[in-house]
């Protein structure tokens, strides 16, 4: 046993342990970010909400401990535990809700779209390791706090009503800045001074991150959560079985080292008009109660301006509930030569993602193969 204690006693004392202990909040972070990752699976499910949830109480409930404990409101003998450890719990509960938010928001649009969340993560990191001053580590800790419970919100609104579109994100905002609200009312009477002092800056924090968050909604830059895209590709052929429930998918057959081809990416028309279509079918996610419009633009690329040009704009409805996604399909007749892209887009024009791909009529289809979804 005393040779235990010593290991121990050495390994605390050792210089990995030193510089591990420099960068311990940033390991919290990485640790929810982990879990995140092993536990998350849908937005509509139980489960899954609940993980989020907590992580928000917890966030809040350990920044109120960290700043009573600093302010010493809690008996002398609790004091310093709470100090060393409420930092550790709060980034966990940071680093447990934002990478809660990337991994439904990147699954709700296409990763390009969703670089905000990338770079709020990267500010976190950074934060971690730089600052250290108290007044910009408090304001700090309520932007973290703030981002994480807006996305939740706006995330878990939809799913819960049903509903989804600029009122309800709008709204959905306003909720989380009445939640905010209570939060700072409270962290107020556990810190009246400090908070008296620094409230200017905290509450034009709070302000920009709502004004920023609705910027980044009413520009299409935020995915069009609580959608998210499972499948999209380019098919010679869609047919739908109603007794079977099926879809039956043709395309080109790849080369005997493309096993992994689903779809065309080089698409070969047919020379039969009556078989000359271009599909593209796509399974969109939709959380059980919701109901929506999806669209798919079908955009040409004009090599001479360097743009892509919409040449056609097909919906149709889903419904939410089904795991691997809602199937459906749209197809033109009317194209030429070069290079298109099917993106699957909401009826606001946010991109859940989409699937590029090259026509050349040069040649006939090859050996055509079929699957089933």
């Amino acid at each position: 046993m005393g040779k235990m204690i010593d290991r121990l006693t050495a390994a605390k004392n050792s210089p990995h342990f030193a510089r591990l202990k420099r960068h311990w909040l940033t390991v919290a972070f990485f640790v929810g970010f982990l879990v995140d990752n092993i536990t998350l699976n849908r937005v509509d499910q139980l489960f899954d909400n609940l993980v989020l949830l907590t992580y928000v109480i917890l966030a809040m409930l350990s920044i109120l401990c960290l700043y009573a404990a600093i302010a010493e409101r809690f008996p002398d003998d609790w004091t310093p535990f709470i100090r060393k450890y409420a930092p550790l719990l709060v980034q966990f509960s940071f680093g447990g809700l934002l990478s809660g938010m990337l991994i439904f928001y990147g699954r709700s649009g296409a990763w390009t779209e969703s670089w905000p969340f990338l770079l709020v993560i990267l500010a976190v990191i950074y934060g971690n390791e730089t600052i250290r001053d108290r007044t910009s580590r408090l304001v700090f800790n309520v932007s973290m706090l703030f981002i994480g419970l807006f996305s939740y919100v706006v995330l878990v609104v939809p799913v819960f009503t049903g509903y989804m579109g600029p009122w309800v994100f709008v709204g959905s905002g306003i909720l989380a800045l009445v939640i905010m609200r209570v939060f700072l009312a409270a962290l107020r009477r556990v810190i009246p001074r400090f908070m008296d002092l620094h409230m200017r800056f905290v509450v034009f924090a709070v302000g920009s991150i709502f004004v920023g968050f609705n910027f980044l909604y009413f520009t299409n830059i935020i995915p069009p959560i609580p959608l998210s895209l499972k499948e999209v590709g380019i098919y010679h052929s869609v047919v739908y079985f109603p007794d079977r429930a099926e879809y039956e998918l043709k395309y080109e057959k790849g080369s005997w080292w493309h096993f992994w081809k689903k779809s065309d990416t080089t698409f070969h028309p047919s020379t039969e008009l009556s078989t000359r279509n271009v599909a593209c079918f796509a399974k969109v996610f939709a959380p059980t109660r919701l109901e929506t419009k999806i669209f798919h633009s079908w955009d040409f690329y004009n090599e001479e301006s360097g743009k892509w040009v919409e040449r056609s704009r097909l919906s149709y409805n889903i419904s939410g509930g089904r795991g691997d996604g809602y199937r459906g399909y749209t197809q033109i007749s009317n194209f030429e030569d070069g290079t298109w892209r099917c993106s699957v887009e909401t009826e606001r024009g946010q991109v859940l993602g989409r699937e590029k791909f090259t026509i050349d009529s040069s040649e006939g289809p090859g050996e055509i193969v079929t699957r089933t979804e």
